[in-house]
């Protein structure tokens, strides 16, 4: 797949192809996201043109100073992978910036659309872009001018919700990590890298592996989850812990990720480790000993081995 990073200015840099173009920031390329996606590619098989993606980084409404969008369910580089995992030929990341937020409508069509030579637009049905977001599906059919069709993507219903990234938010904020995967179609993933720690974890007979994420996902809730972690392409059932260690500390500290692995006993500082979130356990709690954490940590690997063994083969 290949990647432009671009603003306006870039734009002309840029060998353009004739292509169908999915349009949208699409974090967590979740059910709904992926109609409008697989509508892309199986339009640019059909015209035999390139299937493409525009996508915004920043998030908008982080730029926009909207709170809580400076973390992601699918950071950029997650973002990309998937993308391409899923056949996307071309990928333009638009950086978001006030001046891109205060484009017209009109000129988002003559200056991006138009420019790199899209044949068909598809979009989701809530799409809007340009100034306070103006511009709508219908202004991208009235502002085509025959140089291209637009094709809106209506929304998924799962259950009576809705798939949408602000429901999978919610979710995570809840912990209720075992309910994503109906509207993801995939596990919630941390990806980070190993990092020392306090190296207490050993002392008690649960060596664990700090994780510091190596981007800026949306953390969960903290507590303790059944995980399955994937390392050098093999995979590893596990508990994680988000928290704040309380039965240890007095004072709040930054907020930690620790994942014990299950049978394992390998040397990992500075290996990528990725994480799928399987379902919580329990919320984080300060112990009155450490005897007391020792018998809980101890049951919350035999719970967590017990329902991987039957629900997660």
């Amino acid at each position: 797949m290949d990647i432009f990073h671009l603003n306006s200015s870039h734009l002309s840099y840029i060998e353009p192809k004739p292509c169908v173009m999915a349009i949208g920031y699409f974090d967590g390329i979740h059910l709904g996201h992926q109609q409008v996606l697989k509508k892309a590619i199986s339009l640019a098989e059909e015209c035999g043109l390139i299937s493409a993606v525009m996508t915004f980084h920043p998030h908008p409404r982080e730029v926009l100073g909207i709170d809580g969008y400076n973390r992601y369910i699918t950071p950029l580089k997650k973002k990309l992978q998937l993308l391409k995992d899923m056949g996307i030929h071309r990928t333009y990341v638009v950086h978001f910036d006030l001046d891109f937020a205060s484009i017209s409508p009109e000129d988002f069509i003559n200056d991006y659309i138009n420019q790199l030579f899209v044949r068909h637009v598809v979009v989701g049905y809530d799409f809007t872009f340009g100034h306070k977001g103006q511009g709508t599906a219908d202004s991208l059919k009235n502002g085509s001018q025959g140089k291209f069709s637009v094709h809106v993507i209506q929304p998924v219903n799962l259950m009576g919700d809705k798939v949408s990234s602000t429901l999978v938010r919610e979710y995570l904020s809840k912990g209720e990590v075992e309910k994503i995967p109906r509207y993801l179609g995939r596990y919630y993933q941390l990806t980070g890298i190993v990092v020392e720690g306090e190296k207490r974890g050993r002392t008690i007979g649960f060596p664990t592996a700090n994780l510091n994420l190596n981007e800026n996902f949306i953390v969960p809730a903290s507590g303790v989850y059944g995980v399955r972690v994937t390392l050098h392409g093999k995979s590893y059932n596990g508990v994680m812990n988000i928290g704040f260690k309380p039965t240890f500390h007095q004072r709040k500290l930054p907020l930690t990720i620790e994942v014990h692995i299950f049978d394992f006993a390998e040397q990992i500082y500075d290996e990528i480790l990725e994480v799928d979130l399987l379902f919580f356990i329990r919320h984080e709690k300060k112990f009155c000993s450490v005897n007391e954490l020792f018998s809980q940590i101890k049951k919350d690997i035999a719970f967590a081995k017990d329902k991987i063994k039957k629900q997660f083969r």
